[in-house]
């Protein structure tokens, strides 16, 4: 066993040769092998959750690399992670997670997994050798997170901040169905202004629940800002986390962007959040659409210029999404009613202090080259097709 162990931590910390030490764990006892790799697993997936990784989270960072079969041993690391705690002892959000990853203890035994596995997968044991020592591996090199829910077995996490109840409620639930339904109806129309003015109705209802949810709790509430990490997936991570910050800059929010590790950090309230998230995932759905109808054609020979035409679109579009959702954000606000400022302020003042406590260190990142001016053109034309108040008044009348 202490053979098996040593061999592993040599693998890992590079001092023993990959293959030399995959030979020696394929002629080794196999349930030594078994139980040492999955014990180690168990351990750096455990330390990482408390570590403040969530599933979704770390199942992603490893599927980055490539590898399903990693995803997989990530998605049982999950399972795992929750045996022996009752459910209803454990955060909504991380069964949540956990259910979408579909994480189940399927296996008979742990001293037995690999085995099953191997069967279950039809991989060859020495590929699954491979692919959990070189996951244990990356999971070595994953630095520790702010913790935003709690993992199973903890005591609940109410970090100031950024767990808990936040006193201030989540967004309407027939709100939420409203918007959801009005950004289909963006993502599914051939036509652009009217994706566009369906999408303009949408941040216009979302601008008015968060005013009324701001008015709601006074300057002096005690409601505190969340903190939640949105994935961004590549190519054009960079693009795409500042479509991604413009939305959220038009909602009252402030991002934090780790390249590293493929998140984009969210800090606001939780009514904001939830509409950032929408927004942003219907905007993007969006924008691929009309890039891909409006790009050049490619081919080996047309490769970067291809290439640059996307970040440039990209760029171009967020730019401008960002502009045309605060100008529905500030017509909303415009309106006569309640004095806002002191809310707003109040507010923003909070989410600020969060983000400098979280992140104490940011650095401002280098904006995106654009390199293509047809890609520009095409991107702030894609966000900008049609008056804003045209757009706005389309979407009322087909919404009801």
């Amino acid at each position: 066993m202490a053979g098996v162990r040593e061999t592993v931590r040599g693998m890992l910390a590079r001092t023993v040769d990959w293959e030399a030490g995959l030979d020696r764990l394929t002629v080794a006892p196999i349930t030594e092998v078994d139980t040492t790799l999955v014990t180690a697993l168990r351990d750096a997936a455990g330390a990482l959750f408390r570590g403040g990784w969530q599933p979704v989270e770390l199942q992603r960072v490893v599927a980055r690399q490539g590898d399903p079969v990693r995803a997989r041993l990530i998605a049982d690391a999950v399972a795992a992670q929750l045996r022996g705690f009752p459910r209803r002892g454990v955060d909504p959000r991380w069964l949540a997670q956990a259910g979408e990853l579909d994480a189940r203890a399927w296996w008979s035994a742990d001293e037995t997994y690999l085995s099953e596995a191997a069967v279950r997968w039809r991989i060859d044991r020495v590929a699954l050798l491979d692919a959990i020592v070189g996951l244990l591996r990356i999971l070595a090199g994953l630095p520790p997170i702010e913790v935003l829910m709690s993992p199973p077995g903890t005591a609940p996490y109410l970090a100031p901040g950024l767990g808990g109840d936040s006193g201030g409620g989540r967004v309407d639930q027939r709100l939420l169905e409203r918007v959801r339904a009005l950004l289909a109806k963006a993502e599914s129309t051939a036509y652009p202004a009217e994706a566009e003015a369906y999408s303009a109705k949408a941040q216009e209802l979302i601008a008015r629940h968060s005013i009324a949810e701001a008015l709601a709790a006074g300057p002096t509430a005690e409601v505190v800002p969340f903190a939640r990490r949105v994935g961004v997936d590549h190519p054009y991570e960079n693009e795409k986390a500042a479509l991604l910050d413009a939305v959220a800059r038009a909602n009252h929010c402030q991002t934090v962007w780790s390249p590293e590790l493929g998140f984009t950090t969210v800090f606001g309230f939780d009514t904001d959040i939830d509409a950032v998230e929408l927004l942003y995932t219907s905007l993007l759905v969006q924008a691929n659409r009309a890039m891909a109808q409006a790009e050049p054609a490619g081919g080996r020979a047309g490769k970067a210029r291809l290439k640059a035409f996307r970040r440039s679109f990209l760029v171009a579009y967020a730019i401008r999404i960002g502009e045309r959702l605060e100008e529905v954000a500030a017509t909303v606000l415009a309106e006569p009613g309640a004095d806002l400022l002191p809310v707003l302020a109040s507010r923003e003042a909070q989410v600020r202090e969060t983000v400098r406590r979280v992140f104490p260190h940011t650095v401002r990142a280098r904006g995106s080259r654009v390199d293509s001016r047809e890609g520009w053109d095409s991107g702030r034309e894609a966000a900008d097709r049609a008056a804003l108040a045209d757009r706005v008044a389309l979407a009322d009348r087909t919404a009801g």
